[in-house]
């Protein structure tokens, strides 16, 4: 029964978010009708302790990050340079090779450290303007920049400076180059059946006479300003926030050390505030590094960009307000399904698969799922079950470094369902539904998840790592 109670709430949330009701109102619902079918005194401890403890602490750490990514994104729409790097897309890729251009742009963000979330932000001016252009759908957007921000460069490629790459590490004390074999053939098989699905569904339109569409919302406004950037100056702001974001992670860990503390007031006798900065230098990181891009747009298009610099950033507020309290309540959707008995059965069960690899696969995959994020479903798996594969492993003389990616791939699987925050975010900064566009999301995830199997198909018959 308490297994049937967590599958219950999960079908529910995904079937609301589907349909187009608001996860801010469905999730709490969904969250709390678990716990009361599983424990009715725990409604309302659950609610306040848990559920609304980790919204609101998803909200402390990562608006000012969906903040600035939105307000970035606006100042590249506002400003030309999306229309600018468009147009010179097009002229050296061709119209054809659109969807190949914004996969690139994702994974240049993405592989550089910039949060996935600023990635869907900071692209979907440049994707909106080139799939008009060449008249590409634009329910395929999602699709497209889920396959350059969500896949290969997230947790497949070797290096990669993104959280799912990271979890693994601390539980089988690798590095994040762990499996470098492994991980680029992972990543080219994502990369070249994903850009295979996403040009025959192009095709399909294209026969069907399906354009670009009409009547779209979230549409970036059309330039009004005169003569075109260079694209080499319009691109430098991305470039800037790849480039700071890099430094900057080097820099603030070395400048403040692992905390720092500071006195909130000079009258009275206030505890100083000590900030645990391992926890947050990325995340501040990635702030510094929007703020130089944005200090970049306006230093050369001052004139463009404030002509609707007013309306324009009230909408980019108001989507980062939207996309983050999203986001944020799926977060507490997660925590309270994973204090829930239903879920620790949900574990038990997957751990009984014999073979380690795929017991481990697809463990952190439907976990993953469950909760509705890569990191979160990663780190409950390896947090109770790490010992037991790492001893499967042994037993069976598989490296830890193979552990580690098939971990971190594993985790961007079926986190991807209809409940995800990264899903939903992409969705709602591009002005579209799950009915429209989530078919295609859903497809790149089926491949991300084989390619999990697939690099373990190649482990066991190559013995690479």
């Amino acid at each position: 029964m308490a297994f049937l109670i967590v599958l219950a709430a999960l079908c529910f949330l995904m079937f609301v978010a589907y349909r187009g009701y608001s996860v801010i109102l469905f999730a709490p619902v969904a969250a709390l009708g678990a716990v009361l079918l599983t424990d009715p005194s725990l409604v309302a401890p659950m609610f306040t302790g848990l559920f609304m403890d980790k919204m609101v602490g998803f909200l402390k750490l990562y608006f000012p990050v969906f903040l600035l990514g939105a307000i970035f994104g606006k100042l590249i729409e506002l400003s030309g340079y999306s229309k600018s790097i468009v147009a010179a897309t097009i002229r050296l890729l061709g119209r054809e090779r659109a969807m190949l251009s914004i996969v690139a742009v994702c994974a240049l963000l993405t592989y550089g450290g910039v949060s996935l979330f600023v990635v869907v932000f900071a692209v979907y001016p440049f994707a909106a303007e080139l799939f008009r252009q060449s008249d590409i759908p634009k329910r395929l957007i999602p699709g497209t920049i889920a396959l350059g921000a969500f896949t290969f460069t997230m947790d497949a490629l070797p290096g990669t400076p993104q959280i799912q790459n990271i979890i693994p590490a601390s539980f089988f004390g690798t590095n994040t180059w762990a499996a470098p074999w492994l991980g680029t053939l992972g990543g080219v098989f994502i990369l070249f059946v994903g850009l295979l699905y996403l040009n025959w569904r192009r095709r399909s339109a294209l026969k069907a006479g399906e354009g670009y569409g009409t009547g779209l919302l979230n549409e970036p406004a059309p330039y009004a300003g005169g003569k075109l950037a260079s694209p080499l100056l319009a691109i430098l702001p991305l470039v800037l926030v790849g480039v700071s974001n890099k430094l900057f992670t080097a820099w603030i860990p070395a400048f403040y050390g692992s905390s720092h503390s500071f006195d909130p007031a000079v009258i009275g006798d206030a505890a100083p505030v000590v900030q645990d900065v391992s926890k947050v230098a990325a995340i501040w990181a990635v702030e510094g590094a929007l703020l130089v891009g944005i200090v970049c747009v306006l230093a050369f298009a001052w004139k463009s960009v404030m002509t609707s610099f007013a309306e324009g950033t009230k909408a980019a507020i108001g989507g980062a307000l939207l996309a983050a309290m999203n986001t944020a309540s799926e977060y507490g959707f997660g925590a309270v399904i994973a204090a829930l008995p239903g879920f620790l059965i949900v574990a038990d069960a997957l751990g009984a698969i014999p073979n380690p690899l795929i017991n481990e696969a697809v463990t952190v995959t439907a976990l993953a799922g469950i909760t509705g994020s890569a990191s979160g479903g990663m780190s409950i798996a390896l947090a109770a079950m790490a010992d037991t594969f790492i001893a499967n492993a042994n037993a069976a003389g598989i490296p830890m470094e193979v552990l580690h990616r098939v971990a971190a791939m594993a985790s961007g699987g079926m986190d991807t369902l209809p409940h995800n925050g990264a899903v939903i975010t992409l969705l709602a900064v591009t002005g579209l539904s799950h009915r429209q566009a989530y078919k295609d999301i859903f497809a790149i995830t089926l491949v991300k998840t084989l390619a999990v199997f697939v690099v373990i198909g190649l482990y066991y018959a190559t013995g690479l790592v």
